[in-house]
């Protein structure tokens, strides 16, 4: 019996562990708070096949000890990805970028399921890829979110549509530096060939600079010029075809037109029709915890509105998300992932009202601003969202002559420095609002 080792027992690792006893193959679990710890691991070591490392996990002592051994490391993505060719005739749209992937990718399944493709988006937006491929022919396509940990220790994964929506520094803390990290946003096209299609943002110069690498079939897009899929006037097209006018989509901004684009693209590929393209982009929702107008909360003649963007885990996001409303009041901070902050301090510097800072960054972006003379007053080192949203709701009282205000979290960063998730985070933004802002009876 063939031997795998599991490092991580998250969602993923959980999962692909699940699928390996599936593939009748003995698994070793491997996980510092559950299962046996990487230092007791390396006495496992004799006789292991196979080492999946889950996503998140960092290059420790562990990991040296398997590459010195020889032992083949790969992620959850590989070994799911070979199942799936073994036991089912499925498809793969996949899906990375700095920002955009997860509404890309949920619009993009929810949009083939809606024209009766059988379809499920998996990966990085919360159901794991080994989950989805143990249900073997259920579905068409399955279209996967792919963050750049995801597409680490890849072999033979190929995606019949592959598509990097935009790259902006991110992850610095896990790379060498910015190209080493976009270099490995390109490995979503890895062994593609002329059969297989990519997806290419034209408006995107790092993107552009690396074009060569791909081998399959090239689609062009762009928000600004003309291409295979682009806009003109009010309407969107696909290679030269008029698809469907864009003034009512539902989701809103610049950024997700440019979202829209890929997805209009992934689904004219597989030829579903012009009206249910329209039908799902005039009437699907925003997604939770990205941009998300959740409470509006009214005193007197005060309007305050919550926007929850927990979802914004890098400076792209959160410049975005800033700039779409009239001067913000933000809530930012999160890990410290090694990036020049500059070009966010000088957003908050010139669009943002007050700002209250949170996690491990805060110090740095609290020292940062001050050296480019944002008002001291105007910051709020707070630590904690329950501080912040405490404090906030204190200081709102005084502002009793301003009739509109928004509130955006936004961090600029990922949680893990003080929340599972940037979905428990966001949920617990939204609980906190709700307890210090109740509306008036």
């Amino acid at each position: 019996m063939k031997k795998a080792m599991i490092y991580g027992a998250g969602i993923s690792g959980k999962s692909v562990k699940k699928l390996l006893e599936e593939m009748k193959w003995e698994t070793v679990l491997v996980d510092d708070k559950m299962g046996v710890s990487s230092t007791d691991a390396v006495a496992y070591l004799e006789g292991i096949d196979l080492f999946i490392k889950s996503p998140g996990i960092p290059y420790n002592d562990l990991m040296k000890k398997v590459e010195k051994k020889g032992i083949k490391v790969v992620n959850e993505i590989e070994v799911s990805y070979d199942y799936m060719k073994q036991t089912s005739t499925t498809k793969v749209i996949a899906i990375t970028g700095t920002n955009g992937k997860t509404t890309t990718t949920s619009k993009i399944a929810e949009l083939l399921n809606t024209a009766g493709i059988r379809s499920i988006a998996a990966g990085n937006i919360g159901v794991p890829y080994s989950e989805a491929v143990l249900e073997k022919n259920k579905y068409e396509y399955i279209v996967l979110e792919l963050s750049s940990y995801q597409l680490e220790n890849l072999y033979e994964f190929k995606a019949d549509i592959a598509m990097i929506i935009n790259l902006a520094p991110d992850h610095l803390d896990r790379y060498r530096d910015a190209d080493h990290y976009y270099d490995t946003k390109f490995n979503i096209g890895m062994n593609q060939n002329l059969g297989d299609k990519f997806i290419v943002n034209i408006d995107d110069v790092e993107i552009m600079k690396r074009i060569d690498r791909v081998n399959s079939e090239i689609l062009r897009l762009s928000l600004e010029e003309d291409s295979d899929i682009c806009l003109y006037e009010n309407d969107l097209y696909f290679k030269g075809e008029q698809i469907t006018p864009i003034d009512k989509f539902s989701l809103k901004g610049r950024h997700n037109l440019q979202n829209i684009l890929f997805i209009a693209g992934a689904v004219k590929l597989i030829g579903v029709e012009n009206k249910i393209i329209r039908n799902v982009l005039e009437n699907t929702k925003s997604l939770e915890h990205r941009m998300e107008e959740f409470y509006t909360y009214k005193n007197g003649n005060n309007t305050i509105k919550f926007i929850n963007d927990s979802k914004g885990t890098n400076l792209e996001s959160t410049m975005k998300a800033i700039g779409a409303f009239e001067k913000p009041i933000l809530i930012c901070g999160g890990c410290d992932k090694n990036l020049e902050l500059a070009p966010l301090i000088e957003e908050i510097k010139k669009s943002v009202k007050e700002v209250y800072l949170i996690g491990e960054l805060a110090p740095k972006l609290e020292k940062e601003l001050l050296a480019v003379s944002y008002p001291k007053k105007d910051i709020h080192n707070l630590e904690t969202l329950q501080k912040v949203m405490t404090v906030l709701a204190k200081n709102m009282k005084n502002m009793e002559s301003e009739k509109d205000l928004t509130v955006l979290l936004s961090p600029a960063s990922s949680s893990f420095d003080q929340f599972k998730s940037y979905e428990e985070r966001g949920r617990v933004f939204k609980k906190l609002v709700l307890e210090n802002f109740k509306k008036e009876n």
